[in-house]
This record gives structure tokens, sequence and C-alpha cells, in this order.
């Protein structure tokens, strides 16, 4: 019995547009028609090879910066917050009490969603990164790691023992 027109379907390939992604999921260091994350990020030649790896190296160190900028808002935000008055201070003062409230009400609730925008773009990042390190290629995941070292060079100025995890 022959199954190639099956359903009435024989004879629908689609037309060849070009060379093909290449998606492993073993590890592997050939970089014959290597997609990177999308089909446009096609590796075509070693020129091509090693401006991605450059730029997956750019990347992964720009995370260590949006990191790094993270750490630097919550610090300012903690030294801001210890020049506010105290209760104490507000007591004695109590026409200034409402006025003082509200405004610090505000300033957490601005600090807050500044925090919660910076949680988001570094979980998204780490996402992309976990992408660029599941293409499998020995090449991008060694890009991403020297990414990591020189983003932490670069701007690490707190403990490297910080999770480094997708999320």
């Amino acid at each position: 019995m022959d199954h190639h027109d099956h359903m009435g379907h024989g004879g629908m390939d689609m037309p060849s547009s070009g060379p093909k992604c290449n998606m492993n999921m073993l590890f592997t260091w050939d970089t014959t028609n290597l997609c990177i994350i999308f089909p446009q990020w096609h590796i075509h030649s070693t020129f091509s090879l090693l401006m991605s790896l450059v730029g997956v190296i750019v990347l992964t160190a720009g995370y260590e910066f949006v990191r790094e900028m993270s750490r630097r808002y919550e610090a300012s935000t903690a030294e801001y917050a210890n020049k506010l008055p105290s209760d104490d201070d507000d007591l004695r003062e109590p026409s200034s009490l409402l006025r003082a409230g509200k405004n610090v009400g505000e300033a957490e609730k601005k600090q807050k969603m500044v925090k919660a925008a910076f949680y988001a773009v570094q979980v998204f990042y780490s996402f992309f990164i976990m992408l660029l390190f599941m293409t499998y290629n020995g090449w991008i995941m060694l890009s991403v790691a020297v990414g990591a070292f020189v983003g932490y060079l670069a701007f690490g100025n707190s403990s490297s023992t910080k999770s480094v995890a997708c999320h």
C-alpha cells in the first residue's frame, strides 16, 4: 500500500529557500548551518561565526552590567531610606506627619516598580543566555563563559558566589 499520496497531500513539498538551520540536541563543535536563537542569526562563514562569538560575549557581559546596575539601585534606595526621618522625628512635628508619610509611600512605590523592572530584565536576559547555551555548540558555550568572565571583571563589584541561574 502506497502512503506517499495519502489523503491527497502528495507533492506538497515546500520549495527550498537555501540552507536550513541545523538544530543539535547533542554537544557539538560543528558550525555548519548553525543558527543562534533566530533563523536570521545564521552562521554562514568564519567571519559571521567570529562576529557572533563576539556578540555572545558582549551580550553575556551585558547581563553582568544589568545585575550591577540593579545592585547599585538597591544600595542607593537603602541609603535613601536610612536618611528619611524616623517615626520619632515625625511625632515631634505633627504638621509634617501626613506629608512625609505620603511622600515616603510614593517613593517606596516608585522604588518597587524600578526594582521590579530590573528583576524582569534580569529574568528575560538570563533566559536569553540559557537559549544561547542550549545551541549545544561548544563555541557558543565558551563565548557565554568568556562573556560572564569579562562582565564580572568589568562590572562585578560584589561577591561572585551570588546564584547564577536561569531565574
